[in-house]
């Protein structure tokens, strides 16, 4: 496994899990649920409390890029000890009004904290490039995706650059149908496996379209259709699962290219946002 800052190694393990299977999720889970794990834990111990064998085990280790057991202890024991692997706290029925804050507070610092931690600066790089040269730039997503993409698109729109934002299955198909070199197409899919979203974005990329994917998992479905894949995580809760967090996250993936994105042509940006503020503005006082 290549070098990675200690702080991003529960986001490392965490974007790969798609790739496991469900009784190798279920081990994986365990383990990082296990509150007294450290240097010292044993491939016998976790082995005997999963009832698998040792092999799954470093299966599971190899899956998410580790080079084997105990490159996988030492790399999870030390992240537990950090202050960003202990900010998420589950939801419970006692918690206060105070402590649901705090909980829900810290669950969207840490899925921030890691992202930035995780995010391949080379790949955000190249987005902005594809952004800036883009024809045209088509947005898909569903459901709270969808609203992730609108609020790109609305940012777009501030600065002179128009998007379409599609968030109907036939629509994005119809979509891809028509992409063509030139055209950039920004798919959003928290899980790397919506098909409504996947299908559309593969047909775009096979007539010619630049293909961008921002998912919580780098070892997905969408990500293997995407020419530039950049990557969120969080840990939900049962009551907020994943998405709650990833929305935060993404939102400020999304924000810094626009921010990116802006700056290339920054004297038109901000002309055309002084005129879509005016406009806004002259509409409200009439």
């Amino acid at each position: 496994m290549a070098q990675i800052d200690p702080k991003s190694i529960g986001a490392h393990i965490r974007t790969r899990k798609q790739q496991l299977t469900p009784l190798e999720r279920k081990v994986l889970d365990c383990i990082l649920a296990k509150s007294d794990f450290d240097e010292k834990t044993s491939l016998k111990e976790i082995a005997t409390e999963n009832q698998v064998s040792e092999a799954i085990v470093v299966k599971i280790a190899k899956k998410l890029d580790f080079s084997g057991y105990r490159e996988f202890r030492s790399g999870l024991a030390y992240y537990k000890q950090l202050e960003v692997a202990n900010l998420h706290n589950d939801i419970s029925a006692d918690d206060t009004a105070t402590q649901v804050i705090k909980k829900v507070f810290e669950t969207s610092i840490q899925a921030l904290q890691e992202t930035m931690s995780i995010l391949d600066i080379s790949e955000f790089e190249r987005c902005v490039k594809i952004l800036v040269e883009a024809d045209h730039i088509d947005l898909f997503g569903i459901g709270g995706s969808a609203q992730i993409a609108k609020d790109m698109a609305h940012k777009f729109l501030r600065i002179g650059i128009k998007a379409s934002v599609y968030d109907d299955s036939h629509m994005m198909l119809m979509a891809g149908a028509v992409s063509h070199p030139g055209n950039v197409v920004l798919a959003i899919s928290h899980s790397g496996t919506t098909i409504d979203v996947i299908e559309p974005l593969q047909l775009a990329r096979q007539n010619g379209a630049k293909t961008i994917a921002i998912t919580n998992y780098a070892i997905s479905p969408i990500a293997e259709c995407a020419d530039v894949v950049l990557t969120s995580t969080s840990q939900g809760s049962l009551l907020l699962g994943e998405n709650a967090a990833a929305r935060i996250a993404q939102l400020n993936i999304l924000d810094a290219l626009y921010v990116a994105v802006a700056k290339q042509n920054l004297d038109i940006s901000e002309d055309n946002l002084r005129k879509t503020r005016c406009a806004v503005k002259h509409k409200r006082t009439k």
